[in-house]
């Protein structure tokens, strides 16, 4: 079986879990509502950094709060992005692990991972996030007075997919510990402190922080490289690691996947 029919079937039952999903939240639709709600008040909450931001003017090595503006949006977005496709899998992956019902996953002919990964899809609680985001993106855009270019966009977007790729790898590692060890709420506790300390521009932090978040865990991919491309601060050498990045880090966390299978051991035998 070829790559592109193998692509075409995983995405076509990507559409599939997206269709179980909204057919089982309409079933609730007052939870559904719900959540959006609670959701954009949390959304509130994160916009007060904005407010703070024009009221003091502040700037970060040269950036106004109208390009800081973009470096918030792009967090929102991605955090759409997260609490959509990955947040719900990857703690229902702790949960299969410890009471075994990742036995019965295991059997499907399906890839194991795209299927723990992916299966869930939220579609209520994203929604603020994103239109927010998207809103802020737009609104910082225009008033740094960057122009529309296809070159624009199209990077803008590929680095968007990259930070979504990196968002997955990144946030997986506490569900993938529990293979490992019983209790990981520690290990999940610092990945979202980790991840929403990256909701503004990285060279708030000092160097040797921002080396860390850049090239060992390249959380500040994420945020930063989509907004910095359009504004032209990105070095050859970080566009070419803001390509290859997203590829070592998927790669590694296939390793580490293979080696957790490795070490399961189902709780019903």
């Amino acid at each position: 079986m070829n790559i592109v029919t193998e692509l075409r079937r995983h995405l076509h039952i990507l559409a599939l879990f997206a269709q179980n999903s909204v057919i089982s939240q309409m079933e609730y639709r007052f939870n559904f509502i719900t959540g959006i709600f609670v959701e954009a008040a949390f959304l509130m909450a994160k916009l007060l950094y904005a407010v703070v931001v024009y009221k003091t003017n502040v700037r970060i090595n040269g950036l106004s709060p109208d390009t800081i503006l973009m470096f918030m949006g792009t967090h929102l977005w991605l955090t759409g992005i997260y609490m959509g496709l990955f947040f719900n899998n990857f703690l229902r992956l702790s949960e299969h692990v410890r009471t075994g019902s990742l036995d019965l996953m295991m059997v499907k002919p399906i890839s194991l991972q795209f299927l723990v990964s992916l299966r869930v899809i939220e579609v209520g609680m994203p929604i603020p996030n994103m239109i927010a985001g998207t809103v802020m993106i737009a609104i910082g855009w225009s008033a740094a007075g960057i122009p529309l270019t296809l070159l624009h966009v199209a990077g803008f977007a590929a680095f968007l997919l990259a930070a979504t790729v990196l968002t997955y790898c990144i946030m997986i590692i506490p569900s993938l510990l529990s293979f490992w060890f019983v209790n990981t709420s520690a290990a999940s506790e610092i990945s979202y402190s980790v991840w929403d300390s990256n909701n503004m521009p990285a060279s708030m932090y000092n160097k040797w922080i921002q080396r860390i978040g850049t090239f060992v865990v390249p959380v500040f991919l994420i945020t930063n490289f989509a907004p910095m491309f359009v504004l032209g601060k990105l070095s050859a050498a970080e566009l070419a690691w803001g390509a290859l990045a997203p590829v070592v880090c998927f790669l590694l966390v296939r390793f580490l996947w293979e080696r957790a299978l490795g070490v399961y051991s189902s709780s019903n035998l």
